[in-house]
């Protein structure tokens, strides 16, 4: 009998456990998803463009003047039950984009069902599918081929 009440000790005391455990393996894991999208996705670098190749054989400077790359990588949103379509600023190293995604997911709430990590941009998409030189698998695609893994790690981490 007393096994039988130290398995339900356990069991209350694991059950009480998960939804917190849950939603930190949750978190943990669209995190690192963001962070992976947001670190993969090209700051554009105006050498590379076919334009300024040309242009530079004649001489000319690059195109467009006062050129500032990572307007892509600065428009990674994170949005929990909605879809954030917000347009925002140029963030070359990623850092603010990945920190306003953690605030983001820092407030879900338990019983949030779907977070999206989404793109404002309209060339998103054709950068993801081999636009770019400099990240010619794209920057999602290749990422969701990790999900597991990381999945995986989290949950071992967690230790349920």
């Amino acid at each position: 009998m007393a096994e039988a009440s130290r398995f339900a000790l356990d069991l209350k005391a694991f059950a009480e456990k998960v939804p917190q455990s849950v939603k930190k393996t949750v978190n943990l894991v669209s995190v690192q998803l963001l962070e992976r999208i947001v670190l993969r996705t090209p700051v554009g670098n105006p050498d590379l463009w076919k334009v300024n190749i040309e242009r530079k054989a004649k001489g000319l400077p690059n195109y467009p003047p006062g050129y500032v790359g990572g307007r892509l990588r600065g428009n990674w949103n994170v949005g929990v039950n909605q879809v954030v379509m917000a347009v925002r600023p140029v963030d070359k190293l990623g850092g603010e984009t990945i920190q306003r995604g953690q605030r983001v997911l820092a407030v879900r709430q338990d019983n949030d069902a779907d977070i999206y990590i989404t793109n404002s941009l309209p060339y998103a998409i054709p950068v993801e599918y081999g636009w770019s030189t400099q990240s010619p698998t794209g920057m999602v695609r290749v990422t969701v081929t990790e999900f597991q893994t990381l999945v995986n790690n989290a949950v071992a981490a967690n230790d349920y």
